[in-house]
């Protein structure tokens, strides 16, 4: 199975969205008590109990950010003078 998000990508979640900023294949062996810790769980065990889906065996660490209400609705251009 792969990840149902891309980098880049923006998701709804609450009324703001994360935007994903990347995506790393890792094994099960790869997850320490401090990827957990860092990832805002108190061990192991309660992170995979929340992130586990399914019965494959592919991991991957998907980093992102929280952007607020309209915190990516700023326009991305520049005015141009005509003087």
């Amino acid at each position: 199975m792969q990840p149902r998000v891309k980098i880049g990508g923006r998701y709804r979640m609450d009324e703001g969205h994360v935007v994903v900023d990347s995506i790393e294949p890792i094994s099960l062996a790869d997850i320490t008590q401090d990827l957990a810790r860092e990832s805002g769980f108190d061990s192991v065990d309660d992170l995979l109990a929340i992130a586990k889906h399914g019965s494959g065996d592919q991991v991957f660490v998907i980093r992102f950010h929280y952007l607020p209400p309209g915190g990516w609705d700023v326009p991305h251009t520049r005015s141009v003078s005509t003087r």
